[in-house]
């Protein structure tokens, strides 16, 4: 607000300073016309420039002040001027004021205010009274006259309507302009909101099949509760020591599958409800089928090689089912965008698993790096166990790498 409240001031003043010299410089042209006659030379009985004369000149020249306000009565005003100045004797076959203001009269008119009769009637009746007072004048037809005032009058018109159809045709392009802008910008927010709603529902989708299968290891770590506890049960007067390590692995198993069901449920809690009624899903596999994927992408024309560092071992149910659906989209994703090749780096330590699946892609078929649903499925699966995720894309080379807590507890 304040920078337009500035330029408003400034835009008024550069009018004022133009109009001002436009003014002074039809006023001095006028005086030089008066002084030599114009393109005629002076005639007999002619009235040189005297004190009445600068006068006349002054009233064709100093209505411009107004003209942007009053574009008729400026005309109106200069041309009577003219016509005084050519019914008192003096040499106005070419008077600057009332052609300079007819050019703005035609110029300055806008496309709501066609030309009137009154605007017609008004030039008419001036160029008519001219030639009347220059035959008055001359005590004969000004048939000179009438071509020196009327040729010019009628160009400065033409010239006007000119100036005026071109500046319209120059707004009418910036306003299909700002439309044609108005409308890429709606098409490219509609297109932004359109990728986050694909992009909440993907993680929706994903963390409803996350919980899904939490649900399935939980039922599955239930049911192994259920029989050590049976087994205890019947063998307690059998068998006392065995008892108790039953009870003290049902114990461990039931608090490890009570922290992993907070941790996972608690963090979906935390960014919003699952939806109901998503069909069933096969609960996944672990890295014990790592084998039987690898092979099934081979079959299938990738060559995939496999290196493991650490020790391997059990993993915790939600660990091991999040390692092997990363590797699972890691590899999906290889074949469709690469050239044939992975390469699979799992780490094991005491805490956690470490797996980096690398890639080059194809010329024109860059994976992107933060889009796409297995992106951000297999993100979701690292961050919920409260690990960490990354894709990058380097020199034609499309690396994932995922670090994936674990206690080493499994049902």
């Amino acid at each position: 607000m304040p920078s337009t409240v500035t330029a408003r001031p400034l835009f008024r003043s550069t009018q004022a300073l133009l109009d001002t010299a436009l003014t002074a410089g039809v006023f001095a042209v006028s005086l030089a016309l008066l002084s030599h006659g114009g393109p005629t030379p002076l005639r007999a009985g002619s009235q040189g420039l005297d004190a009445l004369g600068v006068v006349l000149a002054a009233c064709s020249a100093v209505p411009f002040l107004a003209w942007r306000r009053f574009p008729l009565a400026v005309f109106a005003v200069t041309a009577g001027a003219g016509v005084l100045l050519a019914g008192l004797g003096y040499p106005v076959d070419l008077l600057l004021g009332p052609i300079a203001a007819l050019y703005l009269l035609a110029a300055s008119r806008e496309q709501e205010t066609p030309w009137t009769v009154r605007s017609a009637a008004v030039v008419a009746g001036m160029f008519v009274a001219y030639l009347g007072a220059a035959a008055y004048a001359q005590e004969a037809f000004p048939g000179v006259g009438m071509i020196h005032t009327g040729l010019p009058w009628a160009v400065a018109w033409f010239a006007g309507e000119r100036t005026r159809l071109r500046r319209e045709q120059m707004a009418e392009l910036r306003r299909r302009a700002q439309h044609a802008e108005r409308e890429a910008e709606r098409k490219r927010l509609r297109a932004v909101r359109e990728a986050e709603r694909e992009r909440l529902l993907a993680v929706a989708e994903e963390r409803a099949r996350i919980a899904r299968d939490l649900h399935d290891s939980a039922g599955h770590a239930i049911s192994l509760i259920a029989i050590r506890a049976g087994a205890a049960r019947l063998r307690h007067h059998e068998d006392g020591d065995r008892t108790v390590q039953a009870l003290q692995a049902v114990e461990d198993l039931a608090r490890h599958t009570v922290a992993e069901i907070d941790h996972i449920v608690g963090t979906l809690r935390d960014d919003g409800a699952l939806r109901d009624g998503d069909p069933e899903v096969a609960a996944p596999l672990g890295l014990a089928s790592l084998d039987t994927l690898i092979a099934h992408h081979t079959a299938a024309g990738l060559r995939v090689q496999l290196d493991v560092t650490g020790t391997p071992r059990p993993l915790g149910t939600a660990a091991d089912q999040a390692a092997y659906r990363i590797l699972q989209q890691a590899l999906t994703n290889a074949a469709r965008h690469g050239t044939g090749n992975a390469q699979i780096d799992l780490g094991f330590t005491e805490t956690e698993v470490k797996l980096t699946v690398t890639n080059p892609v194809r010329t024109g078929g860059t994976p992107r790096r933060s889009g796409g649903h297995g992106l951000i499925g297999m993100r979701e699966r690292a961050t919920l166990l409260g690990g960490s995720f990354e894709a990058v894309h380097v020199d034609g080379v499309f690396r994932v790498h995922a670090r994936i807590p674990d206690g080493g507890h499994r049902a």
